[in-house]
């Protein structure tokens, strides 16, 4: 019983750990150079951390939890180790477990032929955290409802997040255009020198014939009102909501039955706004397909007649696809520019991978060739924004099959035990991981710490839940 207590205790604490990643550690891990450490109170509530604080605090957590799984096999509850006798050498349970080591094994491998020490570095150092949010989901949040104990830290800081992007978008982004055009107007006198200074260093303020202005770029992204939360940008808020929204929504309807009526309402009626606002106004084209595709599967799942559902799922979709429409009508009339932009970061990722199929140019380096593929007028990119494609282009054939199985085969196996058997808390954690790792086609989530351990703590979860029925043997008689 102790045991037991203790193993909760650690994965609240593992989960508020998440939440703390969400709130501080949501830049991708090959930025970390540009982020500076807090130098006082103010920094340090208020500002991003440096990604590689997170990988301090991770560590002493996953040997912790490596403890707590050798204890739970001196105990007897080999059933949730990864030594669970024989029955783990069946399929599907072993792949799953051999190909994450095969993954992470060859970023070693890859990384020893780098193009960058630097970016490979920090990104094995990512990717190490997955694998271990990853096994100690799967050997230890599995037990006994034990993922509502992660969940607990991981959705408060998600709704701070929530909360952070609409206060965004009504309040924070009009009222620093209002000021930086007032700066402007009066010559900066409304700013203190030192905030001045900092403005024409971070690029806020550039001096064009001698004025100070505000830089055009800088106010036409406030302008814009895309939102971003806690992360680096607004297509990994939509990352986030993806993965977790679903979740929550679940809990709102599901864990609330008991309360009054009012209390009740209100909890829907938040957890619905705050996830669709946010999502909204986070401009993500993707995230936004994603989200319509993700209510379609939900209706799907529904025990209703046959012609009830197709019409729903009709309805969705033509909603959906409305006001998709009218959203981001003025990018399909300025030219699709960034999914142009994509393509070529895809085709210099396969490029890559032709040039260098066995181990690749190294974890995390695909900056390195796409500087000499790209078209002299090309934006440059840090990253491909596809985690698969990156893999093979990073580590070559064996790291991209490994990973891209590894996340199908797990995705499969999950869905054909949930779609008609799983509980809606168990569905809707499925769901937002199929949504997450769906956007990795089209983004770098990967390599944001907040972004992949939350997804593979819950794939873990997930995986480890399942395995007993994966493994049982048919009752005789």
């Amino acid at each position: 019983m102790k045991n037991v207590t203790a193993t909760k205790i650690y994965t609240l604490a593992f989960g508020l750990f998440l939440g703390l990643c969400l709130w501080k550690f949501g830049n991708p891990v090959i930025l970390g150079h540009q982020i500076s450490a807090p130098a006082n109170g103010s920094d340090f509530l208020n500002n991003p951390w440096p990604p590689h604080w997170a990988n301090w605090i991770l560590l002493p957590l996953a040997i912790i939890g490596g403890l707590f799984v050798f204890k739970n096999r001196r105990r007897g509850h080999s059933d949730q180790s990864l030594a669970a006798g024989t029955s783990i050498f069946q399929f599907p349970a072993s792949i799953l477990h051999f190909l994450p080591l095969v993954w992470l094994g060859w970023q070693f491998i890859s990384a020893t032929r780098t193009v960058d020490t630097y970016l490979t570095g920090v990104t094995i150092w990512q990717f190490f955290g997955c694998a271990a949010c990853y096994f100690l989901g799967a050997m230890l949040f599995s037990r006994e409802n034990r993922s509502r104990w992660l969940l607990f830290g991981v959705l408060a800081a998600f709704t701070f997040c929530l909360v952070r992007a609409v206060d965004q978008r009504l309040f924070e982004f009009p009222q620093t255009c209002q000021m930086l055009a007032t700066g402007e107007r009066c010559g900066w006198t409304n700013f203190p020198p030192e905030t001045v200074a900092t403005m024409k260093l971070d690029g806020v303020i550039i001096s064009t014939n001698g004025i100070d202005a505000v830089n055009p770029v800088v106010m036409a992204k406030f302008q814009k009102g895309r939102v971003s939360g806690t992360l680096v940008y607004p297509n990994a808020l939509a990352g986030i909501i993806l993965l977790l929204w679903p979740v929550a929504l679940a809990l709102a309807f599901g864990a609330t039955k008991q309360m009054k009526p009012p209390i009740r309402l209100a909890a829907i009626t938040l957890t619905v706004f705050l996830g669709g606002a946010a999502l909204f106004w986070s401009g993500s084209k993707l995230g936004w397909l994603i989200g319509i595709g993700m209510a379609g599967l939900y209706l799907l799942r529904r025990d209703w007649p046959k012609k009830l559902k197709l019409a729903a799922v009709a309805t969705v979709l033509i909603i959906g696809l409305g006001i998709f429409a009218v959203r981001f009508q003025s990018y399909f009339a300025g030219g699709v520019t960034s999914a142009g932009a994509r393509l070529d970061y895809w085709h210099a990722a396969v490029q890559t991978t032709v040039a260098h199929p066995l181990l690749g140019t190294g974890p995390g380096t695909f900056q390195r060739p796409y500087a000499q593929l790209k078209a002299p007028e090309a934006e440059m990119a840090r990253l491909a924004h596809n985690d698969y494609l990156e893999q093979f282009s990073d580590s070559g054939l064996i790291g991209g099959v490994s990973y891209a199985a590894w996340i199908l085969l797990a995705l499969v196996v999950i869905g054909k035990k949930l779609w008609r058997n799983g509980d809606e808390i168990e569905f809707a954690i499925y769901a937002g991981l199929l949504g997450w790792f769906g956007q990795g086609l089209g983004e770098f989530g990967l390599y944001v710490p907040v972004l992949a351990w939350t997804a593979f703590s819950l794939l873990g979860a997930l995986i480890g839940a399942k395995r007993i029925e994966f493994d049982k043997k048919p009752e005789s008689g």
